[in-house]
């Protein structure tokens, strides 16, 4: 029998019990694929190779039971945890944290995607593994009962070994559309390291299910149905971002006279545009739009406004479906359509898109 029959369609995983600093060694191999494989089952056998097993719960990689500090006696906010998140986005001279299950990132945390969660929650250091994070006997999650009661903040993990030992978790952000078919998370993954993008696991037939930490309050940047507060969180983009946030800067950036393509693609010629910006208003000029930069960088617009920070206005009201014209004129449509966002979100309605109207239109989903 030749090797590649004597292989299953699925990637083989051969742990080998060699110790190297406590841990296993993996290796991963990928043989050819069957003619009768589909891309899908490609598409698994590359996203098991991203992540890899993780260290088992007696691993002195893995924080003990009883190290679990903060969560057990403080309330973290949705916006506490969500920026705790985002410095791993550039904690590494500018870039994201590199991903790796074996080193433990500056603050002490280990630098995979549960060690990054057990970061963003503030728990005890080194983090727990992606297992812990889901058993309920540590007194950090909760499982919900469906993905339709998601909010900032909760976490959506795979700790299912029936693909495999590879598992997964990622903090939901905001839903990236009305139709709640995907939505915007922060994850630590092989390869890229800290990532900020849309997601889908959970929302089909897969092994994620959603988890809501058990210290987690409830009153900022809420979403899932829930009305945001006006205290919400802007986001945060760089270099690789995508969407209508990004097209919304774009947009920004031109009315201030950077010009660029509005296409919602955060590139280099975005980036250029954005340390140009940030210079010129005494920011620090990493080409990141963050908070300090979004509140310079939006507009007041209001009936009989026009131009280039109306349609990014238009745009974001859009992603609500309020089904505007993006054309740069704030007529009475777009009035109606502020008005109502502002109704909806508990904004003081005045048909004015100022800076709590920006930040919420921005920052929920």
């Amino acid at each position: 029998m030749s090797l590649r029959s004597r292989l299953s369609r699925r990637a083989r995983i051969t742990l080998l019990g060699v110790t190297a600093g406590s841990f296993a060694a993996a290796i991963i191999v990928v043989p050819a694929l069957a003619d009768s494989d589909t891309s899908e089952q490609a598409t698994a056998a590359a996203r098991q190779a991203e992540y890899g097993p993780e260290p088992e719960a007696d691993s002195p990689l893995v924080t003990q039971t009883g190290g679990l500090s903060t969560m057990a006696t403080a309330t973290l906010s949705p916006d506490t945890m969500i920026n705790r998140a985002r410095v791993w986005l550039t904690a590494n001279n500018g870039g994201p944290v590199p991903y790796s299950m074996e080193r433990n990132w500056k603050d002490g945390y280990r630098q995979d995607c549960s060690g990054f969660v057990s970061m963003a929650l503030g728990l005890g250091k080194p983090g727990l593994n992606t297992v812990g994070l889901a058993d309920s006997r540590n007194g950090v999650t909760k499982r919900l009962s469906g993905t339709s009661q998601l909010k900032k903040g909760d976490l959506l993990i795979d700790y299912s070994t029936s693909d495999g030992d590879f598992r997964h978790v990622v903090i939901f952000e905001k839903w990236a559309n009305t139709a709640h078919s995907s939505y915007w998370a922060y994850e630590q993954r092989g390869t890229y390291g800290t990532t900020h993008r849309k997601l889908t696991y959970g929302i089909g037939n897969d092994n994620y299910d959603p988890f809501r930490p058990v210290k987690l309050g409830g009153g900022s940047g809420g979403g899932g149905g829930q009305v945001p507060s006006p205290g919400v969180s802007w986001p945060v983009l760089q270099n690789g971002s995508k969407g209508a946030d990004v097209r919304s800067a774009q947009q920004l950036l031109t009315a201030h006279g950077y010009t660029v393509s509005a296409d919602g693609v955060f590139g280099p010629n975005t980036r250029s545009a954005v340390i140009k910006f940030q210079k010129a208003r005494s920011l620090a000029a990493d080409g990141v739009i963050g908070p300090n930069t979004w509140s310079k960088l939006t507009k007041v617009v209001q009936s009989g406004s026009s131009g280039q920070a109306v349609k990014a206005a238009q745009t974001q009201l859009n992603v609500y479906g309020y089904g505007l014209v993006v054309d740069g004129a704030f007529g009475a449509r777009t009035k109606s359509a502020v008005v109502a966002f502002q109704k909806n979100h508990k904004l003081q309605v005045d048909g004015v898109v100022g800076p709590q109207t920006w930040r919420s239109l921005l920052g929920t989903r």
